[in-house]
Order: C-alpha cells, then structure tokens, then sequence
C-alpha cells in the first residue's frame, strides 16, 4: 500500500504530471526538459528524483548523456491510467498544448547537442579552470 500511495502522492504535483507525460512522449535530458518546462535545472532535477524514488521515470546513459524515460512497465500502467481522465472538450489544456509546442522546438533546435551552458549532464572540458584541468 506504501508503494502506491508514493506513486500517487508523486503524481499529484503538476510539474511531476506534466513531466511523466512528456516522458510519455519521449525519452528527454534534463536540459530538454528545462527547455521546456521553462524551470531551472535543480527544480527539474528535484521533480525527476521525485519521479524515480516513486519508480515512475528512470535515468539511463547515452554516451555523455543522462535520460530519463519511464520504464515499459510503468509506460503500459500508466498511460491508459492517466488517459482514463478526459480533457477540456477533448483538447489538450493550454499547458499541454504549450508544453507540445516547446517539445518540438526542443527537438528542431537540437538543445542536447547543443550542450547549453548550465546543462548537468554536459561533460566538462578538460582545460576547464574550476575542474584544475
């Protein structure tokens, strides 16, 4: 029961909601997501650990790169759970809507090749000064 009071209690923040949904869509960085979520990274990173303690999203390793994406298993759980709920007049809320549109402008613009300054999961350059290198 534990467990699925913390999976529930996890969903019910917006921020947390609109992220598993767009990691419905798609697998994404945390720079993506902040791209997209308009938020700062630590606040996207807190609301992602939320996430994974609940074991609604986890993180995988693409070369340089953290992703997040929710596991199959939570994917074939989830998604008809949360489409259970019918939207406004069938349509997506603006939210959902803005979030749409930033995804694609996300993804047109490439933001995790394009290692935006600020991004956790971008490597540090070697002659970097903070890193004595």
């Amino acid at each position: 029961m534990t467990d699925m009071l913390h999976v529930f209690k996890s969903l019910s923040d917006r921020t947390r909601l609109r992220i598993v949904r767009l990691l419905l869509e798609r697998d994404l960085c945390v720079c993506e997501l902040m791209f997209i979520l308009g938020m700062a990274q630590s606040r996207v990173s807190h609301q992602l650990r939320i996430l994974r303690d609940a074991g609604l999203v986890e993180d995988i390793r693409d070369g340089q790169w953290i992703i997040y994406r929710v596991p199959s298993l939570v994917r074939e759980t989830i998604k008809p759970l949360l489409d259970l709920f019918p939207r406004k007049t069938d349509k997506l809320t603006e939210e959902e809507a803005a979030d749409q549109d930033k995804l694609k402008a996300c993804l047109k613009s490439d933001i995790r090749k394009k290692k935006l300054a600020g991004c956790p999961n971008r490597p540090r350059n070697a002659s970097n000064p903070r890193t004595g290198g």
